[in-house]
């Protein structure tokens, strides 16, 4: 898990607070200031729900409802790299499931426990990319993947890996 100093989170939250600041308390900007607020923690804490709602003046139960209706937001923790791999009927029928299986089996995950330890990698099935002609699709943060084989997405991860090393090594 990341681990953040007390520092780090006081930092995180204070940023919490300017964006229920910035968005005037309005409660009709809900998915925009979960938005934010998952930009900075990469999640939506439990805790940090807690108080938005407590903010808000709006019921638990609703931000948890929005959060979780919503794919785009994360209720645990992922890692810098989100993998995204499509499982539509075009990446299915050409072998996305091995796809996944190689990955999961290289990085040490599973469907149960899709992020690494040290919070570098998740893994996540998705219904569709919107990329059927290039199927199947691996989805690394922002760059697609295409023609993917369980050999390439292997590749790509290694190659995700090398450049951390080359940035940790030059900052």
């Amino acid at each position: 898990m990341e681990h953040l100093n007390n520092e780090s989170l006081a930092r995180k939250f204070e940023r919490v607070c300017e964006i229920l600041e910035e968005n005037n308390y309005d409660k009709n900007k809900l998915i925009s200031i979960l938005q934010q607020v998952q930009e900075e923690y990469r999640y939506l804490p439990e805790k940090i729900l807690m108080f938005i709602a407590t903010s808000l003046r709006i019921p638990p139960a609703k931000i948890f409802g929005v959060a979780t209706f919503y794919s785009h937001f994360a209720l645990k923790p992922k890692g810098k790299f989100v993998i995204k791999v499509c499982d539509g009927t075009a990446c299915h029928v050409k072998n996305s499931i091995p796809i996944v299986e190689a990955m999961q089996k290289h990085l040490g995950l599973s469907n149960e426990k899709n992020t690494t330890d040290d919070m570098m990698f998740t893994i996540e099935t998705v219904s569709c990319l919107g990329a059927c002609g290039l199927a199947p699709v691996v989805l690394i943060n922002e760059d697609v993947h295409s023609l993917m084989t369980p050999e390439k997405a292997i590749a790509a991860i290694e190659k995700v890996l090398e450049k951390e090393v080359q940035y940790e090594e030059v900052a």
